[in-house]
């Protein structure tokens, strides 16, 4: 009986959510951030230390199209999967708006990802991972900037491997998904 319950309320919630999904990605952020299930996290790219570093012009204009990074995770435990559901499924209409563009899916060791853009495909103002573990919780992601180009962030994506960033700042998220 307790799980008819839990169906019937989260097929409610699913219902609700998606006939009233006009919360914004922005709104969710905002409005999870106070949320004690999610950790929230703000990152300037200027924690790249990529200032110093030996950039090519295309790594340089990547560089400066980037503005910063929103972080929200919402790790599962044994006490939140009904809060989990709920926030999975309003995450995932909210992703469902066609102004989303997507530009592709995953499978990886750690979960399924999906990742999606604003703006058009030479200049685009923000991108959007979502990544989810069946055990572990969702991540999602915004890449915020003005006008970034795919073909530059693949390049700046080298330049941070060469650098000498060691993922710091993203200490919290870490311990969040350990164990």
């Amino acid at each position: 009986m307790k799980n008819i319950y839990h169906i019937v309320f989260l097929a409610f919630i699913a219902v609700c959510t998606a006939c009233s999904s006009t919360q914004s990605l922005q709104e969710y952020y905002v409005d999870s951030a106070e949320n004690p299930n999610f950790l929230s996290i703000d990152v300037p790219t200027s924690i790249l230390n990529l200032e110093k570093a030996d950039l090519t012009e295309k790594q340089r204009e990547a560089l400066e199209s980037l503005q910063k990074l929103n972080i929200l995770a919402f790790k599962k435990t044994g006490k939140n999967l009904d809060a989990y559901q709920v926030e999975k499924t309003k995450v995932k209409a909210i992703l469902k708006n066609k102004e989303f563009n997507e530009l592709m899916r995953m499978n990886t060791p750690y979960g399924k990802a999906t990742v999606k853009y604003l703006g058009d495909t030479g200049a685009i103002d923000e991108v959007i991972v979502y990544g989810d573990n069946k055990e572990k919780g969702f991540l999602l992601v915004r890449v915020l900037g003005n006008d970034m180009n795919p073909a530059n962030m693949m390049q700046l994506l080298e330049a941070i491997q060469k650098s000498d960033y060691k993922g710091e700042g993203f200490g919290q998220l870490e311990d969040l998904f350990k164990g």
